[in-house]
């Protein structure tokens, strides 16, 4: 998708759809009023009739006379006092629906007119670009029948309109939300592969695509790599598949030469059915989904590519599928880290944490300024949070509190989560240095917590996506976070 920023009159433009907010009153903006004044005030006229007041609440209006764009699409911002963050992403989100669902092929938004309370223009480009791109996101299957809708039929261009000339504050912002819609396109196309499509080698040809188109340098370790680097922990868990695991390495190098880089460590197994220590079969398909840790920094490298920050940064990805059989690791078993410690393997189905250590470890040698993981780690994450927020687990509260606050300003919540010492003593093992598990109480804290002892020489930060990186049921599919945190925390680590 397109996007553009336009100074121009709205009804003289001529375009597929013309998005013009309202709030619930019926009040205009200074484009809308535009709009009614073109149309002798029908505009409002139809607003006031047949326009609910709910936030997010459409009214679509082919033709409208005195207007040269196709169709007028009114969209409610709700109750004007109530008017903040949520309702303008409730109102881009249904207008991207529609946008989805018709056959216009470019559409214009009367951006200025967006523009909510505290915020400023760049904040609603940016914001409205990400969700008229994601919202609008169609999955593409690469085999079976296709849905018969025509490419040529889909929304392609969006241009953004503006009450006076654009400035580098305005087109860097629009520039940073297709970017990053972009990647979270690229991270929901993953997660949502079957996981007899999207394995570890496929994994790694992605990363070897992207190194290829953004002039990346990829290092992809097999399972003889994997083993003469030393992650015991990490090849425990491909023990038990015939697929083959792979390690994989990307390096951005936006900065200077000897600027130290921010690390990205995702969790890639493609398929977990628990290993020995199985998983019900109700909705065991989706654990192809357990792999979106390893999606998300394949689509955060694809932001940051297209953006070209002036930043470094590594993403490393242990990409494996985590399966029983004759050969598979066993609960009760000593696996020796890449890190020399050794870990007793309670329950196989807590496989995450046991690739993530040995990366965690690899994340040393680069002299990290900072190194954040992203895994679906654990069930209990969802107990204790739900599905708005990711937790977020850190050994720097500042670190953590500067997540925090651009997760909440972008959209993309985390939530800090505490990492006490206290916790710690749920991991001990009478056979090594720790167990994998740390039984039932606070299990998100206490899988942190294994993490922690592998990042001691280094600021490090956890998210726990288990959350928010799929939904279930009706919109079962990937969501693409948490691409949007991570990206805007390298947009403002490089100054931008």
């Amino acid at each position: 998708m397109e996007f553009s920023i336009k100074a121009s009159a709205p009804e003289k433009l001529k375009t597929g759809a013309l998005v013009v907010p309202v709030f619930s009153d019926g009040a205009l903006g200074a484009q809308g009023l535009a709009i009614d004044a073109a149309t002798a005030g029908q505009l409002s006229r139809l607003v006031a009739r047949d326009l609910e007041e709910k936030s997010g609440t459409l009214l679509a209006l082919p033709e409208l006379p005195g207007v040269a764009a196709e169709r007028v699409l009114v969209v409610s911002l709700g109750k004007r006092d109530e008017f903040a963050d949520k309702a303008v992403r409730s109102a881009l989100a249904a207008v991207g629906k529609w946008l989805a669902g018709s056959r216009a092929t470019s559409a214009a938004l009367c951006a200025t007119d967006f523009v909510a309370g505290a915020r400023d223009l760049p904040w609603t480009l940016r914001t409205a670009a990400q969700a008229l791109f994601d919202a609008t996101y169609q999955y593409e299957a690469p085999y079976g029948k296709k849905d018969g809708k025509s490419q040529s039929k889909r929304l392609a261009k969006v241009e953004m309109l503006l009450v006076g000339k654009s400035d580098n504050a305005t087109k860097a912002a629009l520039a940073q939300g297709a970017a990053i819609a972009s990647g979270m396109a690229l991270t929901r196309d993953l997660g949502n592969l079957p996981a007899n499509y999207c394995t570890p080698t496929h994994l790694a040809d992605t990363a070897k695509k992207l190194g290829k188109q953004y002039k990346l340098k990829v290092e992809v370790f097999d399972r003889a790599g994997i083993e003469k680097i030393g992650m015991g922990s990490f090849l425990s868990v491909s023990r038990g598949s015939h697929e083959a695991p792979r390690f994989i390495v990307l390096h951005y190098n936006g900065g200077k030469a000897k600027e130290a880089p921010v690390v990205l460590v995702g969790k890639g197994v493609t398929f977990d059915s628990g290993g020995i220590s199985i998983k019900p079969g109700e909705g065991m398909d989706e654990m192809k989904y357990d792999m979106c840790g390893a999606a998300s920094v394949l689509g955060t490298f694809k932001a940051i590519s297209e953006l070209a920050l002036p930043i470094n940064v590594i993403g490393l990805i242990p990409a494996t599928e985590n399966l029983p059989s004759g050969t598979a690791t066993k609960p009760g078993d000593v696996v020796t880290s890449l890190s020399g410690q050794t870990i007793e393997v309670l329950n196989t189905d807590a496989e995450g944490r046991l690739i993530l250590c040995d990366a965690l470890t690899y994340a040393e040698r680069f002299k990290p300024a900072a190194v954040i993981d992203i895994a679906t780690l654990t069930g209990a994450c969802i107990i204790a949070l739900g599905h708005h927020p990711s937790g977020l687990f850190s050994n720097d509260d500042t670190f953590a509190r500067e997540l925090q606050d651009l997760g909440q300003d972008c959209g993309d919540r985390a939530w800090h989560m505490p990492l006490w010492d206290d916790y710690q003593e749920q991991l001990k093992s009478n056979f090594a240095d720790m167990a994998n598990i740390g039984g039932r109480p606070a299990g998100s804290v206490t899988a942190a917590c294994f993490l922690s002892r592998f990042t001691g020489n280094y600021k490090w930060a956890h998210l726990d996506i288990a959350g928010t990186a799929w939904k279930s049921g009706a919109e079962k599919g990937a969501t693409g976070r948490p691409v949007p945190l991570l990206t805007s925390y390298l947009i403002a680590r490089a100054g931008r």
